[in-house]
């Protein structure tokens, strides 16, 4: 007698609340040494399967601080805006559907995003520490995944080099969210709020020229 028991391809992944013995940038750095020729955002979220949804926040704004094709940021931003989403509708693992879950990028590139992302989240783990946590209820964390959310749309927009200050403002945000740290967030606020007016006025001038050429 066999039974027929369906699999997700693209399993959930619990967030946990414990401390972890290895920091995110020697995590990040030990993946990028041992990378084959091509890393998939499965690989990358297997390894982050005991973390909170603040380090998927740091690790797949990656992506976005490094000169990319146009268009990329369309496919790269996808990821932050699920794993905001998830916070937004209160969520307690992060998931990530299968189409995500294999988009893959060469190892040089991951190597690149990481050699430019590791000395700032080393200075980074140096500095925050949980203290001054506001996100102590549901709504208020539902608001940060709003926020999140929002940044993350920003940086899949087509909008000229608008996709990075708002993909910094999330690695900020990240870090914080990981480490409750409330002055931490306070600074990825303000950076996110910045990127989001930037972004806007980047858009509105580009408007203004399409009108006077057409």
């Amino acid at each position: 007698m066999t039974t027929n028991v369906s699999v997700s391809p693209v399993p959930a992944i619990p967030v946990a609340t414990t401390d972890h013995p290895e920091k995110l940038s020697e995590l990040l750095e030990r993946l990028a040494r041992t990378a084959g020729e091509r890393v998939a955002m499965r690989e990358i979220a297997t390894a982050l399967d005991d973390r909170s949804f603040g380090a998927f926040l740091v690790v797949f704004s990656l992506p976005n601080l490094i000169p990319l094709p146009p268009g990329a940021t369309i496919i790269l931003g996808l990821p932050m805006a699920f794993v905001a989403w998830q916070i937004l509708i209160g969520y307690e693992k992060v998931w990530l559907p299968k189409a995500l879950a294999d988009y893959s990028i060469d190892r040089e590139t991951f190597q690149r995003m990481v050699a430019r992302v590791s000395p700032w989240l080393k200075r980074a783990e140096l500095w925050v520490r949980p203290r001054n946590w506001p996100l102590d209820g549901i709504v208020r964390e539902r608001l940060f995944g709003l926020f999140v959310f929002i940044l993350a749309i920003i940086c899949i927009l087509p909008i000229p080099f608008g996709n990075w200050p708002p993909a910094f403002a999330i690695a900020i945000l990240g870090v914080a969210h990981t480490e409750r740290d409330g002055n931490c967030l306070a600074v990825g606020a303000v950076v996110g709020l910045l990127a989001a007016l930037v972004a806007g006025l980047v858009a509105l001038a580009a408007g203004a020229l399409i009108m006077r050429i057409f």
